[in-house]
């Protein structure tokens, strides 16, 4: 746990929540154990829609689309957005909720591996939102940034790894290891790229903010 966990339920406790189709999904993937962005980072990801406006993003993590669906919500008007879903159980429940939702039009969804898939595209985006398979942002990290423009910006979750990041190696578990140690390089590479502007904060697991100079 990287924030109290009073503290976070008490920050939580004053949302005001989300739209009536959005908190009935994220019940349902709650329930189903389906992983989706937490509550603090919902709070925190409205904030920076209204800061940025962005009208081009790309997500590379669905799910089964609620984060997807929360940035088309919570986006500009005529905000579209680019999301790439590599499980394959999970991309007709994402296909399914943007219909129920009316977005459609709005959501490009990308099946397959991110790897290939992000050699594919050109962008360039104004918001890019990581939030898949931990181990592979590093590996991600090049092509993301070649879709970049100069204040486009990049936002990574999970990134702390439930404060595992600052124990030692030898702490951490076994099957673990290969995060570990890929996520604090990657956060040592976002921190020391000349390019970018990175901050990291401690909010839910993680997240990092890095603004393309």
């Amino acid at each position: 746990m990287i924030v109290e966990e009073r503290m976070r339920t008490y920050l939580n406790s004053l949302d005001r929540g989300n739209t009536p189709f959005l908190e009935a999904l994220e019940a349902e993937a709650l329930r189903d154990g389906v992983p989706i962005i937490r509550k603090e980072m919902q709070s925190f990801m409205k904030v920076m829609l209204s800061v940025m406006q962005p009208k081009r993003i790309l997500e590379v993590g669905t799910a089964v689309g609620f984060s997807t669906l929360l940035m088309c919500e919570y986006g500009p008007e005529g905000v579209h957005i680019d999301t790439i879903e590599n499980y394959e159980k999970r991309i007709p429940l994402a296909k399914e909720n943007f219909k129920k939702a009316g977005r459609e039009s709005q959501i490009t969804l990308y099946e397959g591996d991110a790897t290939e898939i992000l050699k594919s595209l050109t962008g360039p985006y104004d918001l890019i939102f990581m939030d898949a398979a931990k181990a592979q942002y590093i590996n991600w990290l090049p092509e993301v940034m070649r879709m970049m423009e100069k204040g486009s910006m990049l936002m990574s979750d999970n990134v702390l790894q439930e404060g595992n990041l600052i124990e030692s190696h030898y702490l951490v578990e076994r099957r673990d290891r290969t995060i570990y140690k890929r996520m604090r390089e990657y956060l040592y590479t976002l921190k020391h790229e000349e390019r970018l502007e990175t901050s990291i904060l401690p909010l839910g697991d993680g997240v990092s903010l890095s603004v393309m100079k």
